[in-house]
């Protein structure tokens, strides 16, 4: 028998010596803003990616990759972006068209939060089959039962009800 796996990881990410806490900006890489508007490469190395288009206003909402780590590249506007550790506190950090945002096992989401542009973004995963667990999604457009959600959530059943009517998949 074989078997294969991601290495055990033992806690969310490693603080440098020279450092005493992190804040969002730790997690982002700005060096690609020199690559927004420049001449596209001559040659491609394929992997998993999707491009994403977001409405001014508008979120993807909280959610997580459970088989891939993914590589999200803003290309124009600007967007908020955060991930939460496994104490869930959320690190969040604004990027710019050439910033890298790179949220590997973690739950995180992206907005835009300007009210008049919409933004752009590519995201490379490092698998074809990442999927893709959105947690509004997961929880309130699947049969899990009205009362078990509300108690989770330390609410009632209405509001459970409300929230699974408005995420419903319109016709």
């Amino acid at each position: 028998m074989a078997m294969q796996g991601d290495p055990k990881i033992v806690s969310d990410f490693l603080i440098p010596s020279n450092m005493t806490s992190v804040d969002g900006a730790f997690f982002t890489f700005t060096g690609m803003r020199s690559l927004v508007g420049a001449e596209p490469p001559t040659a491609f190395m394929s992997v998993s990616y999707a491009v994403l288009l977001y409405p001014a206003g508008a979120p993807n909402p909280p959610h997580t990759h459970p088989r891939s780590a993914e590589l999200l590249f803003v290309a124009d506007g600007s967007l908020q972006v955060g991930f939460l550790d496994t104490t869930n506190k959320v690190f969040t950090q604004t990027l710019q068209a050439g910033d890298l945002f790179v949220p590997k096992g973690r739950v995180h989401f992206q907005y835009n939060a300007d009210a008049q542009k919409p933004a752009s973004a590519i995201s490379a995963f490092g698998s074809a089959n990442v999927g893709t667990v959105s947690l509004p999604n997961t929880l309130f457009t699947t049969s899990i039962d009205d009362g078990i959600l509300a108690k989770s959530f330390k609410t009632d059943v209405a509001t459970t009800q409300a929230l699974k009517a408005a995420l419903a998949p319109k016709p």
